[in-house]
């Protein structure tokens, strides 16, 4: 009787780590299938060691961030001592998804499809998924600047769950060809077609009326603003579509 109670209990203890294995892990090279065979569709924008795969906006080195406790980090220098950053490779139809968090009153934003021949700024070019302390800014907000939305155009909406200040949202951008998706902590908070007639009004009769670049190109960088805020950034992965 006793053997046969050993017996059942290493199996069950066998199954249990078993069934542990076969659960979905992501690391750095991708995402772990349930088989435990690597999904190399995933790229890894960051390895959490170093800056390698990004550059400051206009420049081959980078200002102002760094890398802290395996975030990818601005410091919040801003101007001359910082600036946003962008990936060294260009993409058109992916998933990103990374996490983040920002500090007390802080303001950031992630952007797609970014130019830099012949544009001073990234925002001129790409459309801007927005970071900020909703709550703590100081100063008012419209609704298409809270975190989330698609900045100056399309406000988050529905069901919208944004983690306090200190702590790491999670963030999923879905682009593909004119289709965009904005994702906040596993939720769709913003979806809209670029190029449509909605999307140019919107583009015409607000901030981007004077930008007529702004957000037309099919392929760009993905850009990291600082905006005079530390903001921190981790499990960066991208995949192509």
């Amino acid at each position: 009787m006793k053997t046969n109670v050993l017996s059942l209990t290493i199996a069950v203890i066998l199954l249990i780590v078993s069934g542990c294995g076969n659960k979905s892990t992501d690391n750095a090279s991708g995402n772990i299938s349930e088989k435990g065979q690597v999904d190399e569709s995933w790229i890894s924008l960051f390895n959490g060691e170093d800056l390698s795969g990004w550059r400051s906006f206009h420049s081959d080195t980078i200002v102002g961030w760094t890398v802290e406790d395996g975030c990818l980090t601005a410091l919040g220098e801003g101007g001359d001592l910082g600036g946003d950053i962008i990936s060294t490779e260009k993409f058109d139809n992916f998933i990103l998804e990374l996490e983040w968090k920002i500090a007390p009153e802080g303001n950031s934003g992630i952007m797609f499809r970014v130019l830099e021949e012949g544009f001073k700024t990234t925002y001129a070019t790409g459309p801007e998924y927005q970071l900020i302390d909703d709550e703590g800014f100081p100063q008012p907000l419209e609704d298409w600047q809270t975190t989330g939305a698609n900045y100056a155009m399309h406000k988050a909406s529905g069901e919208i769950i944004i983690k306090p200040v200190g702590e790491f949202n999670s963030t999923r951008i879905v682009v593909d060809s004119s289709h965009v998706e904005h994702w906040l902590n596993g939720i769709k908070v913003v979806e809209y077609e670029l190029w449509s007639e909605e999307w140019q009004e919107l583009k015409d009769n607000g901030k981007w009326k004077d930008f007529a670049d702004y957000g037309m190109a099919k392929s760009g960088y993905i850009s990291l603003q600082d905006h005079g805020s530390k903001t921190w950034f981790k499990n960066i992965r991208l995949k192509k579509l």
